[in-house]
């Protein structure tokens, strides 16, 4: 087995490794002066079950790039089978024709990504379940729910708590996690003007005096989050925190969540923190590398990857 990754999340890559104790392979990936990709595989792969850590996170087209040359470089050097493990999957939001003549580029990813000679996609809660048909090659879709749980009822228990999700479109992945705590759930009804800003219209179910959590899989811009909070507290909720699997949080999203009326934002690591997150007082990250070590080793060894999300 061999362990390689990209410059997107070397931190996660580490953990990963450490947890699996194979140490990551020799790997030199660079730029031109025209920033131009280079890979160089600085060891022998020749048949070895190789696997490609790498999120398509921001710069999204450069990581993707990353990505493409190194599963070719792989391909070219006889590795016995890729397996592409993406933590975050860029372009997941483009999943569907949202408008005439617009494309579907998660689709174009996902045959990128197969057409480069990848055997296998190893991923983290895809933004929607039909991605997984996007690839013609067995792809996991892991989900960070368990960790989820086990960090609230390490924080907050489970007494007093409600589940909430921030729009109707998560409501199977808010109810999911409220049937593993065994507590109740809240709908945030908003509209969408345009990309980047929402209103939020209602609150379904009764949330006062509770514990709001708010539960997503990709937190962006912030603003649905925020007025979601805002809307909760309005309702009578005790206090409100969010737990988001991947922390885009572009432009003024941190700035955004600081002053907002979130006591906290847990995040996982499947994106590469950057220092606005890391010194904020209301963002934590837990790491989802052990779940990401268990499922590889359990790929390798063509065991069960579900039982670890059952």
């Amino acid at each position: 087995m061999k362990l390689i990754c990209g410059n997107s999340n070397l931190p996660l890559a580490e953990a990963i490794a450490a947890h699996m104790r194979v140490p990551l392979a020799e790997c030199n990936v660079r730029r031109f002066a025209d920033e131009e990709v280079f890979v160089e595989i600085q060891e022998n792969v020749r048949g070895d079950d190789v696997y490609v850590i790498q999120s398509t996170s921001y710069p999204a087209n450069d990581n993707l790039m990353e990505l493409l040359v190194l599963i070719d470089a792989l391909r070219r050097s006889s590795a016995g089978r890729i397996t592409a493990v993406i933590p975050y999957f860029g372009y997941a939001r483009q999943d569907r024709k949202s408008a005439p003549r617009t494309p579907i580029t998660a689709k174009l990813v996902a045959n990128m990504i197969t057409q480069a000679g990848a055997h296998r996609v190893l991923t983290m809660d895809l933004h929607a379940g039909q991605i997984q048909g996007f690839f013609d090659i067995p792809t996991d879709n892991l989900y960070a729910v368990p960790e989820i749980v086990r960090d609230i009822e390490k924080q907050k228990g489970r007494d007093n708590v409600m589940v909430v999700s921030p729009d109707v479109g998560g409501v199977v992945r808010a109810r999911a996690l409220a049937k593993r705590l065994s507590t109740g759930l809240a709908i945030v009804d908003k509209r969408r003007d345009k990309p980047g800003s929402s209103e939020v219209m209602n609150i379904i179910g009764d949330v006062s005096g509770k514990s709001c959590m708010l539960v997503d899989d990709i937190i962006d811009s912030g603003g649905t989050l925020c007025n979601a909070a805002t809307a909760l507290l309005e309702n009578g909720a005790a206090e409100v925190s969010a737990y988001i699997t991947h922390g885009v949080l572009s432009g003024k999203a941190v700035d955004r969540i600081n002053a907002s009326d979130l006591s906290s934002l847990v995040i996982t690591d499947t994106i590469c923190a950057t220092e606005a997150v890391t010194v904020s007082s209301k963002i934590r990250e837990i790491s989802i590398a052990p779940m990401f070590a268990k499922a590889i080793t359990r790929i390798a060894n063509g065991e069960s990857v579900s039982v670890l999300f059952e």
